[in-house]
């Protein structure tokens, strides 16, 4: 391919979103709303990259059931190749989050069986694709050994790889693939302690957390802090950034929405600075759809966030 494509090894899966109409008491039945929409941290970022114009190549798995069916096809729609997302014999993933009246998540549950099975044997049937990649991009729901595997086609390939962390477990899990190889990796808060043992509730601490993470060949952090924006970190600089003000319907996808324009930026030229005020545009038109990827997200969108 002449034109640069990104590669992401992920999990694809369902979301439900249940919003509760009033404040939650736990222990009993909430009245309020729920919606299904495909979702998945590893095909959402494919997803946004592919809406915005970027051929973008997804590997991951679903079950061989309606559910994965559905997940493929929404996923082709959106424009991303699904050559290597395997129909498997198990149920397909499914993302259970709770969100309160405002919109913001107050518990999740991940059933992530189906992503298990990404494994190096996936990456390696995607290594010639993985090697001709202008970005490749690794879910921190795959099993350690995968992301060990893909991180080694990268390195000897010379492709520049991006980790998300996805949640404190599964950062605590990826901790010891931590290393050469990442060339960013976008943690919040508290997946910035999970990977690097350090606590983060101080900005100093949080100082100390990133320079642990360059110290172990990390060149790039950006620190994803919620409604206080982000902290991004290269070996060009330093930088604060600020979330745009809007108002928030739902934040399930916001990350995901936040680093597929990044990439998607990136590669069309963008430097990380630009690409991560991009991103943050894109997160911030997100959160005011119910949907986990907004079906009307363009670069003239998001350019008009700016």
């Amino acid at each position: 391919m002449s034109e640069p494509y990104v590669v992401v090894i992920g999990g694809a899966n369902m979301d439900l979103h249940a919003q509760a109409r009033a404040d939650l008491v736990a222990g009993t039945s909430n009245p309020g709303s729920s919606q299904l929409s495909p979702g998945g941290v590893g095909r959402n970022i494919a997803e946004v990259i592919a809406r915005l114009g970027t051929p973008c190549h997804l590997v991951s798995a679903v079950g061989d059931d309606p559910l994965g069916a559905e997940l493929i096809a929404h996923t082709v729609d959106a424009g991303v190749d699904v050559t290597h997302v395997r129909q498997r014999p198990v149920a397909t993933g499914t993302y259970a989050a709770i969100l309160s009246p405002a919109g913001e998540l107050v518990v999740a549950v991940a059933d992530m069986a189906a992503t298990d099975l990404v494994s190096p044997l996936a990456v390696e049937a995607a290594a010639g694709l993985i090697r001709g990649a202008g970005l490749l991009v690794l879910d921190g729901n795959l099993l350690p050994a995968t992301v060990e595997h893909a991180l080694e086609v990268a390195r000897d390939a010379d492709v520049s790889v991006v980790l998300d962390p996805v949640s404190v477990p599964k950062a605590e899990r990826l901790r010891p693939t931590i290393g050469h190889g990442i060339g960013l990796v976008t943690p919040n808060r508290g997946e910035l302690s999970a990977l690097t043992g350090l606590p983060t509730r101080t900005p100093a601490q949080v100082d100390h957390a990133i320079e642990r993470l360059h110290a172990l060949g990390v060149p790039s952090v950006w620190v994803r802090l919620s409604e206080e924006g982000s902290i991004l970190d290269t070996a060009a600089g330093r930088w604060p950034l600020s979330a745009p003000e809007v108002d928030l319907v739902d934040v399930t996808g916001a990350g995901d929405a936040m680093l597929g324009a990044f990439c998607h930026a990136v590669l069309g030229g963008a430097d990380l600075l630009t690409a991560a005020r991009y991103g943050h545009a894109a997160a911030a038109l997100t959160v005011t759809s119910r949907s986990t990827v907004r079906t009307d997200l363009s670069d003239q969108l998001i350019r008009s966030m700016l």
